[in-house]
């Protein structure tokens, strides 16, 4: 999908000249499987929107155990700049599972746009609400849900993921070994 038509996807930028002159200052830039789009406490300053393919973003601990934290199949928004960083360092890393195509701003150019106008910062707050309920939805099904109900939800909220990322990944985001993964996939076939 080219960014325009996903622009205009949103009612906030149906305004085609709108949204033309905010498209205009994104570029593009395309990342190959396995590689890094940004690694956690490296410095980023970019906002980027996926057009095409897949990424997962990951929280790596002190003792190298990384943990999956999101997922993106294009055309989508990557979690807002301010979401993800501290300090303008990154708090993720997020790589690409396929070939990917992104377009990229500043962040700082984008807030500039927003200020200058009310349908660029009415998409970018609705991006951000997006962003949050997702998180907390996540957060919440950590906390309340055992291992079946996780995966019933990953499912709903994610639906056809299962297809698209390695199951050590989405075991990973949802809290559980790919032992557990595994088996709890095994036995809902049986169901």
């Amino acid at each position: 999908m080219d960014l325009l038509t996903f622009l205009t996807q949103s009612p906030d930028l149906s305004d085609i000249a709108c949204a033309d002159d905010f498209a205009s200052h994104w570029k593009r830039k395309r990342v190959n499987k396995g590689a890094h789009l940004s690694r956690q406490e490296q410095p980023e300053t970019d906002e980027f929107i996926l057009l095409e393919g897949c990424l997962a973003s990951s929280i790596c601990d002190q003792d190298g155990k990384e943990v999956c934290v999101g997922f993106y199949v294009g055309p989508c928004v990557v979690t807002p700049n301010i979401a993800r960083t501290r300090d303008g360092l990154s708090l993720v890393s997020v790589m690409a599972t396929t070939d990917a195509l992104l377009v990229r701003i500043d962040s700082d150019l984008l807030s500039s746009v927003m200020i200058s106008s009310e349908p660029v910062r009415n998409w970018a707050n609705a991006v951000l609400r997006d962003a949050l309920s997702r998180k907390v939805d996540r957060e919440w099904c950590l906390a309340a849900l055992g291992g079946a109900e996780r995966l019933n939800w990953f499912r709903q909220a994610f639906p056809g993921y299962e297809d698209i990322f390695t199951h050590a990944l989405i075991a990973s985001f949802l809290g559980v070994t790919p032992v557990t993964l595994s088996r709890l996939r095994a036995s809902d076939k049986h169901r």
